[in-house]
């Protein structure tokens, strides 16, 4: 009840850890004391589970979704720098890939500080001309400071005027070192845009002569990396994506792992494009984006 550990309850009773140990097991199976999990967090567990399942993930994390929808970022944020702390220390990936968005910049702020001096942390996508804290610049530098890690930038717009002046762009010989560590990325992380007023892109990043009512028209329901997706997860027929500034989807799906980090009942269909077009292989969600990616998966099979 005092929330102790078995070798402080050891130390008070005079007793050893092992008996603590012992103790408490056969409290659990005389009764004595019980377990139960919360309904909330069962529900979520079933819902990682079906998720793994039907979506062929290595693995799902969905916390239960606050009533404040405002929460959404922050929390979900929490778990995925615990979850993102605890991939680096066992895996060590030697590059780490970084977009940008409101739920990175709080999975970052919940990382576990640590010394990785081997580890490079790529952007994998231009970023804004304005100072913004979401900017891919300053994500991929406060995840390298709180790794001391090293740290490389693709200094570019998000979006180029045309494809061939992206494609010059991506040419550029300042461009190859950052563009070859970028194609060899072990852990790519991610967040993932809608069409709505809240999304990042839509207000600060769209080209001028792109409107939501193109994509919309064009079949989008949202954005990975700047580049938009359909319902089915394809990547829609529509020129912004020719422009992006960004590793290509393709390119990204061969990734050993991709983690997608996003949460909102906004996103559950942008989520679920992206399972489907089988992106991502771990992601950290909310309860109601979750059960509404689930539903939409379902009716598109």
């Amino acid at each position: 009840m005092e929330n102790l550990t078995q070798a402080e309850i050891g130390e008070r009773l005079g007793l050893t850890r092992a008996r603590v140990n012992r103790m408490l097991s056969e409290a659990r199976h005389s009764g004595i004391v019980s377990i139960r999990l919360n309904s909330a967090f069962a529900n979520c567990t079933e819902l990682e589970h079906q998720l793994r399942q039907q979506c062929g993930l290595d693995d799902a994390v969905v916390i239960p979704s606050p009533e404040n929808p405002e929460l959404v970022a922050s929390l979900i944020g929490m778990a995925a720098g615990a979850y993102l702390s605890k991939f680096l220390e066992e895996k060590r990936p030697r590059t780490v890939g970084i977009g940008w968005g409101a739920t990175l910049r709080e999975t970052i702020r919940h990382v576990t500080p640590a010394e990785y001096p081997e580890l490079w942390i790529v952007s994998m996508m231009g970023g804004l001309s304005r100072g913004l804290e979401l900017n891919t610049f300053e994500i991929a530098g406060e995840l390298a400071r709180r790794l001391h890690a090293k740290c490389s930038y693709l200094a570019a717009p998000i979006y180029a005027s045309s494809r061939r002046s992206r494609d010059t762009f991506m040419a550029q010989e300042v461009y190859a070192e950052v563009l070859d560590r970028v194609d060899r990325i072990d852990l790519a992380l991610l967040s993932m845009g809608d069409l709505s007023p809240r999304s990042l892109l839509v207000r600060h990043g769209l080209p001028p002569d792109v409107g939501i009512e193109d994509l919309r028209a064009a079949g989008a329901v949202g954005d990975v990396l700047g580049q938009y997706l359909d319902q089915s997860g394809r990547q829609i027929n529509h020129g912004i994506n020719a422009r992006a500034i960004a590793l290509p989807i393709e390119k990204l799906a061969r990734a050993p792992t991709v983690m997608l980090i996003a949460g909102g009942t906004n996103k559950a269909p942008v989520i679920a494009a992206a399972l489907l077009g089988r992106i991502g292989k771990v992601l950290v969600t909310d309860e109601k984006a979750a059960a509404g990616a689930l539903k939409l998966i379902g009716k598109q099979r």
